[in-house]
């Protein structure tokens, strides 16, 4: 099969299905509360309640996983028992625990946020039974809540790379990784997210996500939009990988400089969530060894290290309000897979990462003693005051 894209000006042949298989990264399910059972109205008997439907987390599952083995599957729990003669109260019926990956955002058909699983020990209530036959509903077992709702996995990385179609990110976690990224002369190679691992030699691992490539309205949703940027929210670094000769998105685009690049995925990060501004963030300039691309870093140098002085030399309809302070900048031509370039690489990601964790330690002990100095302090005032008769 052969597509014209209108917007990128060339034809590609899609590859077929299988191939085109990724990480499923939103699942749409229907789940039941069991019925109540029914109630004995000569004894005033009360049914048993019907079971509730939960969502349990289960480490090393995918929504793949989860997507396969629901296939076909009632998703209901169990009727709750009758009262009769022998039993006035009904047993309660069977719950249904239906075990999703760590991560898990769940919404409902009108994407309202029900509640999320994030950690081993939640356990998430999506579809309660129906109340057991009692004086109240005339001894009638009333049915479970029944909802379609929609199971969104945010990757759980430490570091998520972001940057414009073809600027190297593929490139990047092949070379600092085990992961086989998909890499060509084209843009948008990358459309699912991919996962790669930096392994360092204390056995320490260092998660990176690959995302698909932002375009210009991504936060409107345009083009992979969030589905791409919501992989973000969960990370520690955000990394940045720029081209130094700048980027094109397609004929019909106009060719951005490197530094109006840069303002453009600061402007789209801000306008989908400014707070994630605020997590620690490294850059690096990449295809260094193309023609000019020395010549290039060093006029542009200066304003990289302090946008906010040079921002009004820049178009407004570019020009992000709250501004990226990067931890880092990198140079480098990831193509060439310089080995010394590469360590150094490595050991910057991870000392950004441990110095902000440390800083994020180091104040939630502070607030952990305050608590507690507050909490004695207020004992002994309640141990001394006087009591009034």
């Amino acid at each position: 099969m052969v597509v014209l894209t209108r917007v990128l000006g060339y034809t590609a042949k899609l590859p077929r299905k299988y191939l085109r298989r990724g990480l499923v990264d939103s699942l749409r399910i229907h789940v039941t509360g069991g019925t109540g059972g029914s109630g004995l109205p000569s004894y005033g008997g009360i049914g048993g309640a019907g079971g509730n439907v939960y969502l349990v987390p289960k480490e090393k599952l995918t929504l793949q996983n989860v997507k396969y083995k629901l296939k076909g599957v009632k998703l209901k729990a169990g009727t709750g028992s009758d009262s009769s003669k022998k039993g006035l109260i009904g047993t309660p019926g069977t719950d249904l625990n239906i075990r999703v990956p760590i991560g898990i955002t769940v919404y409902d058909q009108n994407h309202i946020k029900l509640g999320a699983v994030n950690s081993k020990d939640t356990k998430l209530l999506v579809a309660k039974g129906g109340t057991g036959g009692c004086e109240r509903t005339g001894f009638c077992g009333l049915k479970g809540e029944s909802h379609t709702i929609v199971l969104d996995l945010q990757l759980l990385a430490d570091v998520g790379l972001i940057g414009f179609p073809n600027a190297g990110k593929s490139t990047f976690l092949n070379v600092i990784s085990n992961a086989k990224s998909k890499i060509a002369d084209y843009p948008f190679t990358t459309i699912k997210p991919e996962v790669g691992i930096i392994k360092y030699k204390d056995h320490r691992q260092i998660s990176v996500a690959d995302l698909p490539g932002l375009i210009e309205g991504a936060y409107l949703n345009k083009g992979m939009g969030h589905k791409f940027l919501k992989h973000i929210e969960r990370t520690k670094l955000l990394l940045f990988i720029v081209d130094i000769q700048g980027c094109q998105l397609s004929i019909k685009h106009k060719h951005k400089s490197c530094l109006e690049t840069v303002l453009l995925l600061n402007k789209e990060i801000e306008l989908y969530n400014p707070d994630l501004l605020d997590r620690p963030t490294m850059i690096i300039v990449n295809k260094m060894d193309t023609n000019g691309a020395s010549e290039i870093y060093n006029e542009i140098r200066q304003k990289l290290n302090n946008l906010s002085e040079f921002l009004s030399e820049f178009d407004k309809s570019i020009q992000p309000k709250k501004l990226l302070q990067f931890d880092d900048i990198i140079t480098t031509s990831l193509i060439l897979k310089n080995t010394d370039e590469i360590q150094e690489i490595k050991r910057k990601i991870r000392y950004v990462i441990d110095k902000y964790e440390e800083e994020k330690i180091s104040i939630e002990n502070m607030d952990s003693n305050e608590d507690r100095l507050r909490t004695k302090l207020k004992q002994q005032m309640q141990q001394y005051a006087p009591t009034f008769v």
